[in-house]
C-alpha cells in the first residue's frame, strides 16, 4: 500500500467583510493574546463592549472561535 500526500484544495476566499476601526483594534488585541478585560482596559471600554465587538466580528467573518479569529487577523495583517 502506498500513501500519497496531496495538498488540500483551496478555494478562492470570499471578500472579507469590512470591519470598523474599533473592531479591528479589538481583534488585534485578542489576536495578540490579550483577554477581554485587558483589551477593554487598553481601549478604554467596558468588557461588555469588547464582547459586543467580538460577537459582531465573529458574525461578519462567520467564525466561532478565538483561534479562527486570530488566524484571520494574522491573514489580514492586523
Amino acid at each position: 500500500m502506498t500513501l500519497t500526500l496531496t495538498t488540500p484544495h483551496t478555494t478562492t476566499a470570499a471578500p472579507t467583510p469590512e470591519l470598523a476601526p474599533r473592531e479591528q483594534e479589538a481583534l488585534r488585541h485578542i489576536a495578540a493574546g490579550r483577554t477581554y478585560l485587558q483589551t477593554a482596559r487598553h481601549m478604554g471600554l467596558s468588557k461588555h463592549t469588547v464582547d459586543a465587538y467580538l460577537r459582531r466580528i465573529r458574525a461578519k467573518l462567520n467564525v466561532n472561535t478565538t483561534a479562527e479569529m486570530t488566524r484571520i487577523a494574522i491573514a489580514l495583517g492586523l
